[in-house]
């Protein structure tokens, strides 16, 4: 009997306990509670807007840099900003998917504040909107008022919505149904398209997996990642942004030595080989795509589409579909081109920007991502 390559890396993690002695197993069995923290506090300020803003910080966003930073100092305002620290330089040269992230903060803080009887009026880039470059110029200027406006419906998704990236289940197909209902869910102008064709789902893997082994195998490109690494509950409670590997295994691997940024930028070793196996076994069990394009890509279409991205993920966690962005093949830097290219050629044929794209399917449960607290991104 084959073994996947996931519970050849458990039994790995289960051998590295051993290996580390008695103090191990207590570091093993810790989680990084205070990186999750944020998930509990969602709604639990005074002030409505702290409100809004502690559900808006739960928000999908690019390799999970968070890249908000708000002001308060007006009474009944937010003024959004992107903290320019917090971009992706290598993958995402002109930020379009970190201000596809601040659309998501930007809906999901509007959503919160009708379940709170009120609504959000927003003036996006009122100081200008910037090209190729985002720098300090506001992002959005965002008022609160009154409204007899219905709650959203999508809003009660928020805690329960996930970027789930793990293998799904090969033997459940998602019904075209499910997939009419989720692209229902875009109120911002972007155009959904998807497929559960089982031809078409091939050749979508097919791309997924070759624009991914393009990041991974460009060395800045790779390395942009690795840098994120947050490898073991003490480096996620300390930086609760990037990539989260927390839990038994990597604890145990982290503390043998198995596993560590150096080990994962080795080429030549197992924490590398294994690693990118995993990842494109996952992309091979995409059971449906999914993706949105915009007329055009100027600054507001990318906060537009970033709004409707995530009420179509929303909208997937409400079917109980697993949904993980499939970025690769839309990246804007040379490596990439060819790929860009087909990407576009068969999303969007007639034309537009292919804004988000991902794999739908039924999966296991997964944690939370970690979040800095809200105090930490109030200016």
């Amino acid at each position: 009997m084959k073994m996947s390559r996931r519970k050849t890396l458990a039994l790995i993690g289960g051998g590295a306990v051993l290996a580390a002695g008695g103090g191990a197993g207590y570091a093993v069995t810790r989680q990084p509670h205070a990186a999750l923290a944020p998930w509990t506090a969602a709604g639990r300020y005074d002030d409505p807007r702290l409100r809004a803003l502690s559900h808006a910080i739960l928000a999908p966003n690019p390799h999970n840099r968070q890249p908000w930073k708000v002001d308060v100092a007006t009474p009944g305002r937010v003024t959004l900003f992107v903290d320019t620290d917090r971009l992706l330089p290598h993958t995402d040269p002109f930020s379009r998917q970190i201000v596809i992230g601040l659309g998501c903060f930007l809906e999901i803080m509007r959503m919160a504040a009708l379940n709170d009887g009120l609504d959000v009026q927003m003036a996006l880039f009122p100081d200008g909107m910037p090209a190729d470059r985002l720098d300090a110029r506001p992002i959005a200027v965002c008022d609160f008022f009154d409204t007899d406006a219905a709650p959203d419906p999508l809003f009660a998704q928020v805690p329960h919505r996930r970027s789930l990236k793990e293998p799904f289940d090969t033997a459940r197909p998602v019904p075209q149904d499910a997939i009419a209902r989720i692209r229902a869910a875009v109120r911002h102008g972007t155009v959904t398209g998807a497929t559960a064709d089982p031809g078409e789902v091939a050749a979508l893997r097919a791309l997924s997996v070759e624009a991914m082994l393009v990041e991974l195998r460009t060395e800045r490109t790779y390395k942009e990642s690795v840098d994120l690494f947050r490898i073991g509950h003490r480096e996620v409670n300390a930086n609760p942004d990037g990539i989260d590997f927390s839990g038994p295994m990597f604890e145990a691997m982290h503390l043998t030595g198995l596993f560590s940024r150096s080990a994962a930028m080795d080429r030549a070793g197992m924490a590398y080989s294994q690693g990118e196996a995993a990842v494109l076994e996952n992309m091979q069990t995409a059971m449906a795509h999914i993706w949105q394009v915009s007329a055009g890509n100027t600054r507001a279409d990318q906060i537009a589409a970033g709004r409707d991205w995530v009420r179509l993920n929303l909208a997937a966690t409400a079917e109980g579909l697993g949904v993980q962005p499939l970025s690769q093949a839309l990246q804007e830097y040379p490596e990439m081109a060819p790929f860009y290219k087909t990407a576009h050629d068969m999303l969007a044929p007639d034309g537009g920007t292919v804004q988000m794209w991902a794999r739908l399917g039924y999966g296991p449960a997964v944690p939370q991502s970690p979040r800095w607290p809200l105090e930490d991104k109030i200016a």
